[in-house]
């Protein structure tokens, strides 16, 4: 058994929907590759997550709306679909057209940060490096990116440094600096900017809070369930602090 094949039967692998034969093999090759192991341990993380989930039957009435909604997402596709020709002459809606598409590209990268910030917690594999000294964390990124992320000491403020991790996020690789608030973990996304400086932009979705920035040719997303408040004290204290 290869790692491709772990990867092809993971998610029936988790739901236990393999047969017994198939089932051996995964274990046996899992018991000695530590990435198939931490790919089962995170998928298995997220399946706990959704089968904790409260369960509610739909009533008649939202029920009768769904399928509504889906007739008329049916026939709106159709009308989209004979379209298509005619809209290859619209030159002047391509402005829209590429703005729309900036902020879908924005909305999955946003899903991805929110879906590796929760892997990080459920699969337990917050840390590549775990340690509160920022001269130990920022020079163990040298080599394994082509980027230097930017690493400070924010323990005087209540915000220590805890370690951390290569990740990746969208298509790019991306260092993850790990900081704690109490018992709330912050995870800093970093990675190269090609825009220009930009002001600290929030952000909340599924219950996480986010603040996002670009600066010095980095960009920055700050991701938690910190309070707004708290998170914004770090955000500034992580700007303003030397390093």
């Amino acid at each position: 058994m290869m790692c491709d094949d772990v990867e092809r039967d993971l998610d029936p692998y988790v739901d236990r929907e393999l047969d017994a034969d198939s089932i051996a093999a995964i274990r046996s090759h899992v018991g000695t590759c530590a990435s198939c192991r931490r790919r089962v341990a995170e998928r298995a993380g997220v399946s706990r997550l959704v089968r904790s989930m409260p369960y509610r039957v739909a009533s008649d009435r939202l029920r009768t709306r769904v399928v509504r909604r889906v007739q008329q997402a049916r026939l709106m596709r159709r009308v989209l679909a004979g379209a298509a020709a005619a809209a290859l002459i619209l030159s002047t809606v391509a402005g829209i057209t590429f703005a729309r598409s900036r902020a879908i590209q924005s909305d999955a990268l946003v899903e991805d940060l929110v879906d590796s910030h929760v892997r990080s917690l459920l699969a337990e594999h917050l840390f590549d490096v775990r340690s509160t000294d920022q001269h130990t964390v920022k020079p163990w990124f040298l080599g394994k990116l082509d980027f230097s992320p930017r690493v400070v000491d924010l323990a005087p403020v209540g915000f220590p440094l805890v370690g951390g991790r290569l990740d990746y996020i969208s298509g790019r690789p991306a260092a993850a600096v790990v900081y704690q608030r109490q018992q709330h973990t912050i995870n800093v996304f970093v990675w190269p900017a090609s825009d220009r400086d930009s002001g600290v932009r929030a952000r909340t979705i599924r219950g996480f809070n986010m603040r996002h920035w670009d600066r010095n040719g980095m960009s920055f997303w700050a991701v938690s369930d910190l309070n707004a408040v708290e998170l914004d004290t770090f955000i500034r204290a992580f700007q303003l602090s030397p390093g």
